[in-house]
């Protein structure tokens, strides 16, 4: 580790070539998140319901986790969203448009035992999931 008078270029040199090994720094700065994140680092998205399909959770539950298959709108990209609430499937037809948001797992990943799924549906038609689940309003029409 130099020390002299004048070695403060050779350490600013140094801990910029160093950074690059911290994984974190690296995805930061080329903005790999952001590029492979089909939300373009937003954080909802509209699309439109392809399909309806039942997702199997992982280990030890035994049960089949209701999603749907999502083209988004901004960008033509699918992916799948967990519809949350119960009997919410009902509410959920095709070709409706939906806004999805992060489910919220970690590093924008997969939450609980649900395999894959990053996503969750918020509203159905610009209507509130919730709302409609609960029995307050009625599914709009699009």
């Amino acid at each position: 580790m130099p020390r002299g008078l004048y070695a403060a270029s050779k350490l600013k040199k140094k801990r910029k070539h160093c950074r690059w090994k911290d994984r974190y720094y690296k995805r930061r700065t080329l903005n790999l998140d952001a590029k492979s994140d089909p939300l373009e680092g937003a954080p909802m998205a509209r699309g439109i319901v392809l399909e309806k399909v039942g997702v199997e959770s992982k280990q030890p539950n035994s049960a089949i986790r209701k999603c749907v298959r999502i083209q988004l709108i901004k960008n033509g990209r699918q992916v799948t969203a967990f519809l949350p609430g119960d009997g919410a499937l009902n509410y959920v037809d095709e070709h409706d448009e939906v806004l999805v948001c992060g489910i919220g797992g970690s590093r924008g990943r997969s939450m609980g035992d649900i395999p894959g799924v990053r996503y969750m549906v918020t509203s159905v038609n610009t209507g509130s999931l919730k709302s409609l689940i609960i029995g307050k309003a009625e599914k709009r029409v699009r």
